[in-house]
């Protein structure tokens, strides 16, 4: 299916921008949605992964091995932005501020990453887990929620007064 023009207006915020998951946000996060998780490295740089995500009471669940890069960027510096854009129009997008106040691993870990194989993927049990692997369940507080829709103005006092942004 080829989705037709999108025409990108001005940018306006839907719904409060806030620290809740409410709404078309919570929608989003209990689809089967795909959502960049942008961490920071220990050199500064940042770097982004795509995730499953969900929700665990009010907070933003992912779920990642032991040792990977974004693990260890997020013991260092728990802050984390995740992103989303509707697949049919991606001017429509959601933003979640927050920081990790929880790494739950074991047991637990595991049954949330088995839950997330079968939202995802129709699986009772998360099926490339490697021999050895550990999972760590990452629990975000949200901080900052907002959806978007359209092109992104400038702020004020970027362009010249009277000047369009």
């Amino acid at each position: 299916m080829t989705p037709g023009p999108v025409i990108a207006g001005p940018e306006r915020v839907v719904g409060q921008v806030n620290g809740k998951l409410n709404g078309h946000i919570r929608e989003r996060l209990l689809a089967t949605n795909f959502w960049h998780l942008a961490t920071v490295g220990a050199d500064g740089a940042p770097q982004v992964s795509p995730m499953w995500a969900d929700i665990e009471g009010e907070y933003v669940m992912v779920n990642t091995s032991i040792g990977r890069v974004k693990e260890e960027n997020l013991r260092r510096n728990p802050y984390v932005s995740l992103s989303h854009h509707d697949p049919e129009n991606p001017y429509d997008r959601a933003e979640i501020r927050g920081k990790v106040v929880r790494f739950v691993e074991g047991e637990e870990a595991e049954r949330a990453m088995d839950r997330l194989a079968r939202k995802y993927l129709g699986e009772d049990r998360y099926p490339w887990l490697l021999p050895g692997e550990r999972r760590v369940m990452l629990l975000i507080e949200p901080t900052r929620v907002r959806r978007l829709e359209g092109v992104e103005p400038f702020r004020a006092g970027v362009l010249p007064d009277g000047a369009a942004g």
